[in-house]
């Protein structure tokens, strides 16, 4: 805590700018700002090394981001991430923008020029043409940016920053502050409170109703689930599902919203999803959506032959973003509503309208094959004796030692679309990928994030040797913290997605495979980088491997890295994604 004796201005009438700051990212409840140094944030870091609050340092900002993000993701509070000027505030978009399209609340703190220079071309200043400043460059896919002018109004804004992070639909906020707003003097005065947040948009009168009618009504009903309905809710979309016997599909985002062992859970439809779960998303008469933009990967890039047939099939959408409702596909109910209210709200309907439970005959079956034939495709490799390891050996061994609440945190490739279509996630497990913007590099550092908010699981960054290679650094973090992060590298030596795209489409993967001089795949030993940094550093050189190293970074709560030579194969697509059209040619 910071100390008035400790602080100069806290027993008289003024402070500095970063003090006050300071006090109030205490009093919001902060425990962690993330992020990296430079000459127009020192002040505030100066600040923030007298409170309790840890700043924990990074070699590059969009990890930094990245961890802030999973951070987020883990506690649902806010991450705070804290930036320099110009080129450490551009390094961050990725990881903010990341952020930002998974509706993650993320408050950017970026230092800025000198207020009375601006456009001058001060050192660092992004300025180059029509006057705009570096708070454009977050525009795009910021909830709000907002620049500092006064210093009086820092705290205000801060204020209006974390209320817009986490009010409605969460997202990322950019407060840009000149450096020398964190050392003039403001007068002191109480930390601006930030309103209790709400219990959540509810129904129209009589909405509710419709809505049960429409299901009770449906000869097939669906109910789509996506990100924006978190764990929390389970319970009420359990009661809803269970009571009228109403299937289950799920995007990318929204794994583990039901678990995966739920009789009524299909499981994801679209490009990675299931065939079944697209045959039966065509087929569906009425469907729920709830929390999702319906995305072009989940959605076979909303062509009616592969996925979704709306209409004929009548949408219900639900969604706090009034933007999201009929984006896609028209809606014959649109619902701008917190999701657990709204689906509490149809639950009680239903409940009245058709008190009995209902069952459909054979639906739960079909749906139990279904999902063991996905599950079965990693099973049915735990004893593969290849070397490289075949894809489905890796999550094999993963699910076979894992404990039941480990947290697995992916990047792009296998590690996404392998896990989300056929990894049994266990009840209490969690997955945590980038949907929206399926970012490479976000899995090493977004871990150390999750291991920050749950420092008792296990986490483990399941990532390719690509993504790997994008944040390196976030293995000598992981060191220096002692963060028990496991980084399980699936190594096929390339942009393995895209080069087996490549391949699929052109007949070779030029420009996707890391190749030395002579032609030859090559790659980074990453056991022994990571013991180069301080953790501990495995490599799979027989197939058994796997298990035993994995068994003993588990046991060990060390940081780890463990290289698992992969085979390059894709991941089964049963949907449709229109790029494949395009690199074809066939179309006008």
């Amino acid at each position: 805590m910071v100390t008035s004796a400790e602080q100069p201005g806290l027993n008289g009438a003024a402070t500095t700018g970063a003090e006050a700051l300071v006090e109030q990212l205490e009093a919001y409840g902060v425990e962690y700002v993330f992020g990296l140094c430079g000459h127009t944030n020192i002040a505030f870091l100066d600040a923030l090394g007298r409170s309790d609050i840890e700043f924990v340092v990074f070699r590059h900002e969009a990890a930094a981001a990245h961890a802030a993000d999973g951070y987020a993701r883990a506690t649902g509070k806010p991450g705070v991430v804290c930036v320099h000027v110009g080129p450490g505030m551009m390094n961050a978009v990725t990881g903010v923008a990341s952020a930002a399209m998974d509706s993650v609340p993320l408050i950017v703190i970026a230092g800025d020029v000198p207020s009375y220079y601006r456009g001058r071309h001060p050192h660092q200043e992004v300025n180059l043409h029509a006057d705009a400043d570096q708070a454009s460059i977050y525009r795009p896919f910021v909830k709000r940016a907002w620049t500092v002018n006064r210093v009086q109004d820092l705290t205000r804004f801060a204020e209006r920053a974390f209320w817009t992070a986490t009010s409605g639909r969460p997202g990322a906020v950019l407060l840009n502050v000149p450096m020398d707003v964190f050392s003039r003097r403001v007068d002191r005065s109480a930390v601006p409170p930030l309103p209790a947040p709400g219990l959540g948009a509810s129904l129209e009168p009589g909405v509710a109703e419709r809505v049960a009618r429409m299901l009770a009504d449906a000869e097939r009903p669906l109910i789509y689930v996506g990100g924006g309905l978190h764990g929390r809710h389970r319970a009420a979309l359990a009661d809803l599902v269970e009571h009228y016997d109403i299937p289950v599909a799920h995007s990318l985002m929204a794994k583990g919203t039901l678990p995966d062992d739920h009789p009524l859970v299909l499981g994801m439809p679209g490009f990675w999803g299931l065939e079944f779960t697209n045959e039966y998303a065509r087929g569906a008469d009425v469907v729920l959506a709830i929390g999702t933009r319906f995305a072009e990967t989940d959605a076979s890039s909303w062509d009616p032959r592969y996925t979704w047939r709306i209409p004929p099939t009548r949408l219900i959408q639900i969604d706090i973003d009034a933007a999201e409702v009929g984006r896609n596909y028209p809606v014959e109910i649109g619902i701008v509503a917190d999701a657990g209210a709204a689906l509490s709200g149809i639950a009680e309907a239903i409940r009245k309208l058709a008190p009995d439970r209902r069952q459909r005959p054979g639906l739960r079956s079909r749906i139990a094959e279904s999902r063991s034939e996905a599950f079965d495709r990693i099973a049915a490799f735990a004893d593969d004796v290849q070397l490289p390891l075949r894809p489905e050996r890796i999550l094999a061994d993963l699910r076979a030692v894992l404990p039941e609440d480990a947290v697995l945190v992916t990047d792009v490739g296998w590690n996404k679309n392998g896990v989300a279509q056929c990894y049994n996630l266990p009840a209490a497990g969690r997955f945590i990928t980038p949907g929206g913007s399926s970012t490479m590099g976000f899995g090493p550092a977004a871990a150390l994030g999750v291991q920050l908010g749950w420092p008792d699981r296990t986490v483990v960054a399941l990532v390719g040797d690509g993504g790997m290679s994008a944040q390196l650094s976030a293995i000598p973090t992981a060191a220096e913290r002692d963060l028990p992060v496991i980084f399980v590298v699936m190594n096929n030596r390339a942009h393995g997605t895209i080069a087996d795209l490549q391949a699929a489409n052109y007949g070779r993967s030029y420009g996707c495979e890391f190749r030395d001089r002579d032609g030859e795949l090559v790659s980074p030993d990453f056991a022994a980088l990571g013991r180069a940094c301080g953790a501990d550093g495995y490599t799979v050189g027989a197939p058994e491997d796997l298990r035993v190293q994995l068994g003993a970074a588990v046991g060990n709560r060390r940081p780890a890295v463990i290289d698992v030579p992969m085979v390059n194969e894709p991941v089964p697509t049963p949907g449709y994604w229109n790029i494949t059209d395009i690199y074809a040619g066939g179309f006008d």
